[in-house]
């Protein structure tokens, strides 16, 4: 297909050829076993823009070779999804895979139930909402949920570097890469931007003929003369989205109204809007002000009751909000940290002081012994070690630089005197 974008001319036909995602596709992975051995089950594949859910989604139809149906939810309906279940009937385990099943109401998802249920197609759908909000809990039910990592920094330079050596169309050209920054930033880490960007840049070049070196300056030159309008089935649709969190989390209250508007205008779905907020409200604000949560889920809570046009001044008054807050992301790295540690030290073993001893036999193992029950002792607190040996004193939580934030680090500091370095 010399017409194709570089981003669809590069899809991988193998797992052995996917950039990224090894926690389900690498040697030994539940998805990769399941394709292997040919049962795989229903599944939704959820994860942010360009990191692989159509991609795997077609590898598994190249693999098993059954025969395989595709509809993108944002112009498909009921009658399509009946006209595909009807023929999947007269085959063996088709496969029926939907592009952004999100945007399927509960109608259509509906539809799509029964057949699943009886076994009459395999679902494989790819979204980049949340599952438990945006899908039909029976539908979710009856399906796997894989959920797909942003790829890496190192992702994304080995794709460029591929399409360079392995494109027939890039090979016609002299490439200097010398610098990537402005490539991965702009992409956001979507695959498809990001080889789309390259083709886009290599073809702008006013001498082709002569090597095209790639500098971030000369990335952003090209990527400037490219002004597009929201468009919400579209990559501005992460553009914008993008653009009114970074107003928000940067406390400008006026840019996030301005991209808020750009949404409101374009049609955007008001949950989506108020959802990211939600999350914006503990990731970005936190405990520097534990108020921005309360008023985010009142939001979301509110839009969904009385949507446009009234939402809008809803939504202006949460985003103003945010925007003006104090920010903190100090509850995000908290976990990030925790979670690090995990991974590195594994199942540690929780200190038999503070383990559940329900039954005789585990009390005389010492289960509980030595725990200090907090509220019998003055102020509600008695020092005692909460944390396996090996994390003995890890702050994972560092109250961020900010008044309410201060108070709790003053506080935490006199019940723990030195332990966590507060």
């Amino acid at each position: 297909m010399p017409t194709a974008p570089l981003a669809e001319r590069l899809r991988p036909n193998s797992l052995d050829e996917l950039v990224g995602q090894q926690h389900l596709t690498g040697k030994g992975s539940i998805l990769r076993t399941a394709i292997e051995k040919g049962n795989i089950p229903s599944m939704i594949f959820w994860g942010p823009p360009g990191v692989g859910k159509t991609t795997i989604a077609n590898i598994i139809a190249h693999t098993l070779q059954q025969p395989f149906y595709q509809l993108s939810a944002i112009s498909s309906g009921v009658k399509e999804v009946r006209e595909v279940i009807e023929q999947a009937k007269q085959q063996t385990k088709a496969i029926l895979f939907i592009d952004e099943i999100h945007r399927f109401n509960k109608g259509q998802q509906d539809a799509l139930l029964g057949a699943v249920e009886k076994g009459i197609i395999t679902l494989i759908g790819a979204t980049t909402e949340n599952p438990s909000f945006e899908v039909n809990a029976a539908l979710l039910s009856r399906s796997q949920v894989f959920v797909l990592k942003a790829l890496s920094e190192a992702d994304m330079v080995n794709l460029l570097q591929q399409a360079l050596l392995h494109d027939t169309m890039m090979q016609q050209y002299q490439v200097d890469l010398q610098e990537t920054a402005a490539l991965i930033n702009i992409s956001g880490g979507d695959a498809r931007k990001l080889l789309n960007l390259l083709e886009l840049v290599v073809t702008a070049h006013e001498n082709p003929g002569t090597t095209i070196t790639i500098t971030d300056a000369y990335v952003m030159q090209v990527a400037q003369k490219r002004i597009a309008l929201y468009d919400k089935q579209g990559e501005q649709h992460y553009d914008i989205i993008s653009a009114f969190i970074k107003s928000m989390r940067g406390s400008d209250p006026n840019g996030a109204v301005y991209w808020l508007a750009r949404m409101i205008e374009g049609g955007e779905d008001v949950k989506f809007i108020a959802r990211r907020m939600l999350i914006f409200s503990s990731e970005d604000i936190g405990n520097a002000n534990p108020n921005a949560l309360l008023l985010a889920n009142a939001t979301f809570d509110a839009v969904s009751k009385i949507g446009y046009p009234e939402s809008r001044i809803i939504l202006s008054q949460c985003a103003t909000y945010l925007a003006s807050s104090a920010k903190s992301n100090a509850a995000y790295a908290a976990i990030g940290a925790a979670l690090a540690a995990v991974e590195q030290l594994g199942d540690l073993p929780v200190p038999l002081h503070i383990r559940n001893a329900p039954t005789k036999m585990m009390k005389q193992m010492d289960y509980g012994k030595g725990y200090k029950y907090a509220h019998s002792y003055q102020g509600n607190f008695a020092p005692q070690e909460y944390l396996p040996p090996q994390l003995s004193g890890t702050a994972f939580y560092v109250p961020g630089q900010n008044a309410r934030e201060e108070e709790l680090r003053k506080y935490l500091r006199n019940l723990w005197k030195e332990k966590y370095g507060y």
